[in-house]
């Protein structure tokens, strides 16, 4: 008789056991797919407020270059100095960009990846 109970106990803890891992596993499958879908749609937000920036950027960029053109006379001087401009913005973030990107990644994934830490 106490041979029967023991038995099935330890049928029912298989069952509780296999059921437990089974609402583990798909909480950890729900907590992946919600960190998936923030960081797709935060990179998804970072590539179309690119895409603006560059749109807005080539658009003062002829600009410029064409005031620039206008003031000197000559339109090929007036791009060249825009050129230029951007020859020395692109060396300045070339030395400091380390410091930015690894700084503002870890940042931000922190926030995502620990927030339930919080």
């Amino acid at each position: 008789m106490a041979f029967e109970e023991i038995k099935e106990n330890a049928e029912d803890l298989k069952n509780e056991t296999k059921k437990l891992i089974d609402s583990s596993l798909a909480y950890y499958k729900l907590w992946a797919f919600k960190i998936l879908m923030k960081s797709t749609a935060q990179m998804l937000k970072l590539f179309m407020l690119a895409i603006m920036l560059v749109v807005i950027t080539l658009f003062f960029s002829i600009a410029l270059a064409l005031g620039f053109g206008y003031w000197l006379n000559n339109f090929a001087y007036g791009f060249l100095i825009v050129g230029l401009i951007y020859l020395v913005i692109a060396i300045v973030i070339y030395k400091v960009q380390d410091k930015i990107v690894e700084k503002t990644l870890l940042a931000n994934f922190s926030k995502i990846f620990f927030k339930k830490y919080d």
